[in-house]
């Protein structure tokens, strides 16, 4: 039995492209051919995948921490002079001499 013209891929419309489909089959879709597409490689025991991170590391790690120090470091500072204030603020008014000069 002869397969029927779906099955051969035409489709009964006018032929667009080269095999009378939109675009081709698998493997085969009837575009442009590439050109100037350059591919390299590197067998895998010639790479250094680790090359300098260590080194890079220390340093990038210093560079961040120094661009933000001073942005981190002060609301910490003032909020810690802050707690240490209200905490012996709290302990003198709540001793005799701080009872006695809430009272008076």
């Amino acid at each position: 039995m002869r397969p029927t013209q779906t099955l051969l891929g035409g489709g009964g419309g006018p032929p667009v492209g080269k095999h009378n489909r939109f675009i081709g089959g698998w493997g085969d879709f009837g575009g442009m051919k590439q050109k100037g597409i350059i591919a390299y490689g590197i067998a895998p025991n010639r790479q250094r995948v680790l090359a300098g991170a260590g080194h890079a590391a220390i340093f990038n790690t210093w560079r961040r921490f120094r661009g933000q120090v001073l942005y981190v470091v002060p609301p910490f500072v003032a909020a810690y002079y802050a707690m240490e204030w209200a905490i012996k603020r709290n302990e003198y008014l709540y001793s005799k001499e701080g009872r006695h000069e809430l009272e008076a």
